[in-house]
């Protein structure tokens, strides 16, 4: 494994590999057979990276939280459609201009939180975070 790798990823080189061969759909004994190991070792292997890309998620989804300038709690029961205009509002109140428009809003929405909706309507109480870039993450609260 080269060092310059070993700074750019969380995944070693073998698990990479493990993920490409499975991407392009062979078994994992056939990657045991092409690796020279056991299928029970790919099938670590790609647990591993599983885990690993997980926690990666986890973690920018935190990072997410934390830098976000863009918090809005939404309740359960709230229609959709209300969500772009506190999500503007709270960026005026910020002096901040959001890159998109409340369709792409509505539309990044249902693309990250499906779960949370039914219809027009919001299931439970929400938080949505929001980037400079427009970027959104949506958590349950508790």
């Amino acid at each position: 494994m080269s060092k310059d790798h070993d700074t750019a990823s969380i995944l070693t080189e073998r698990q990479l590999e493990v993920l490409r061969l499975r991407g392009k759909g062979l078994s994992q004994r056939k990657i045991a057979e092409i690796l020279g190991t056991t299928r029970s070792n790919v099938s670590i292997l790609e647990s591993r990276a599983a885990q690993n890309v997980e926690r990666a998620r986890r973690t920018i989804d935190e990072w997410m939280t934390i830098q976000a300038p863009i918090i809005v709690t939404v309740a359960g029961g709230s229609d959709i459609f209300q969500i772009p205009g506190l999500i503007f509002q709270e960026a005026d109140r910020l002096n901040l201009r959001l890159p998109m428009d409340s369709v792409e809003l509505v539309v990044q929405l249902r693309t990250k939180a499906p779960q949370e909706l039914k219809g027009r309507m919001i299931l439970r109480d929400i938080q949505i975070f929001v980037s400079r870039e427009g970027e959104m993450l949506v958590k349950p609260l508790p």
